[in-house]
């Protein structure tokens, strides 16, 4: 099954690159041709061009819930945004939203997608590190995904 692991994030706005870094970690463990394993600071539309061609998706990204727990790591479907469909401007299209702009236009999009988003506190300050809670966090998300993905091979 060609699989995309896909982190999301700005890699110096502090919490907000985790899912890049869990990523990073990622390409270090994972060796499998059927496996490609990307960084990006890119979203909206702009995600559709790097998820076509792909059987199945893993992304990773920053998540701040109303009374989340720095470091707790949620795995998602992409329903899990069905309520948050909205664009202000053609620029500000949100990830479930553009989704479904992508469905409708009849995009080879994966069937499975799944996120892993970290709980996070800090995505304003300038620095190129995690918070200490959210570091920690790291490979525990790491953990997660490869089981996940091998879980998923013996099936």
């Amino acid at each position: 099954m060609k699989t995309l692991v896909l982190g999301l994030g700005n890699p110096i706005l502090s919490d907000d690159g985790v899912g890049l870094r869990v990523a990073a970690e990622l390409e270090h463990r994972l060796d499998q041709q059927e496996i490609t394993i990307m960084e990006t600071s890119v979203g909206g539309l702009s995600l559709l061009d790097l998820l076509v061609g792909y059987d199945r998706a893993i992304i990773i990204d920053a998540i701040q819930t109303v009374g989340g727990k720095v470091g707790q790591i949620h795995r998602l479907d992409p329903e899990a945004f069905d309520a948050t469909r909205h664009a202000a401007s053609p620029h500000d299209v949100n990830f479930a939203t553009a989704l479904e702009f992508g469905n409708r236009l009849g995009l080879a999009l994966p069937r499975q997608i799944v996120i892993f988003a970290i709980e996070v506190t800090d995505v304003s300050t300038f620095s190129e590190e995690c918070t200490p809670e959210v570091r920690e966090a790291i490979p525990v998300c790491v953990e997660k995904i490869i089981h996940e993905l091998n879980a998923d091979l013996g099936a």
